[in-house]
């Protein structure tokens, strides 16, 4: 079969991995960007990325390496999926290699402070290509056993959408269209934060009732900021709204899920994460998003109470006597 695409990926981790499998399968050419030299030695000797998904045989269609400038040579669309620590210095490194007419894709779920930004701004910042940005209920894990799942990919460009669902696409790989960049990225964004509060109320055994008031709580404060972003809020009712919320909240796959269990059994902050043994973008995000919402008067009663949990001392059962206790009791807000 013919070679369809050059398509590159950037991040080898456990999302970057089976986003490159799933291109890969569909008979185009990737180049998989690592930053360690012996991980991209293993991956091409072994067919297979270890570190994350050792039981994942790869596509002989994939190629890592940590050079960068050999990974972008000739891709015509470029995945984004590093951590969002590294999200803008990846990005500015790449503008040094970019083809004008190449397409750039944020598969990170993340937010930039000092100032705000979300990851598809510092795309539109520091480059001139067309860009989109892809976000879902996509826990790898599943995805790498290929169990079915959906995702979306928000763009301006009709053509950005119909070149990633055609790259990405596959029996178990459903992908929806969104216009919607900034919703569906603030989606995949919040979604982590709440994720974590509802794995500490999950390991302090609230009961199921008490996790359905969480969850829809959580909806509620995270439609609530998107709309004083300029968002849309019926986007959150959606696959990258209410799905990805759904999965993550209610998955021990979910880093941030596996975040506030630990936390919610008394573990130190240092000990949970180590438990985790991955990034968990949420508590990244947590602290960008309390800031936000104080300065714009934004009401988001639970994000104010796992930041007390994480930074001031607040015991993990205070998170429901606060909720409760807070005077907010409007159900829903945005009707049309």
């Amino acid at each position: 079969m013919n070679i369809l695409n050059k398509v590159a990926v950037l991040g080898g981790g456990s999302f970057g991995t089976v986003l490159a499998n799933l291109a890969a399968s569909n008979n185009n050419k990737v180049s998989l960007w690592v930053r360690d030299s012996d991980q991209a030695l293993r991956i091409n000797s072994e067919g297979t990325n270890t570190s994350y998904h050792p039981e994942l045989k790869l596509s002989k269609n994939i190629q890592a390496s940590d050079n960068l400038q050999e990974v972008m040579e000739g891709a015509s669309i470029i995945f984004v999926a590093t951590p969002s620590l590294i999200f803008e210095q990846i990005v500015n490194r790449i503008s040094l290699y970019l083809d004008k007419s190449a397409i750039i894709i944020s598969c990170t779920k993340g937010i930039l402070d000092q100032p705000f930004r979300t990851l598809s701004d510092v795309l539109s910042n520091e480059l001139n290509n067309r860009i989109g940005v892809l976000s879902g209920p996509n826990l790898a894990k599943e995805i790498a056993d290929k169990k079915i799942a959906g995702t979306v990919i928000a763009s301006s460009h009709n053509e950005v959408i119909e070149n990633v669902k055609s790259i990405m696409s596959s029996d178990n790989f459903k992908i929806y269209s969104s216009t919607d960049v900034q919703g569906v990225e603030l989606a995949g964004a919040l979604k982590n934060i709440y994720a974590i509060i509802c794995g500490m109320a999950e390991s302090l055994k609230v009961g199921e009732n008490a996790l359905g008031l969480i969850l829809t709580r959580s909806m509620a404060e995270m439609s609530r900021f998107a709309v004083a972003k300029g968002a849309n809020p019926i986007t959150f009712l959606g696959l990258a709204g209410m799905g990805d919320l759904v999965a993550t909240c209610t998955s021990k796959l979910s880093r941030n899920y596996q975040l506030g269990f630990n936390i919610g059994k008394n573990m130190s902050l240092d000990n949970a994460k180590k438990e985790v043994g991955q990034v968990a973008e949420g508590l990244r995000t947590l602290t960008v998003i309390k800031n936000e919402s104080v300065k714009h008067n934004i009401n988001m009663p639970l994000i104010e109470s796992l930041y007390n949990i994480i930074y001031k001392n607040s015991q993990p059962r205070d998170l429901i006597k606060d909720l409760i206790n807070n005077p907010h009791e409007v159900d829903v807000e945005f009707t049309y």
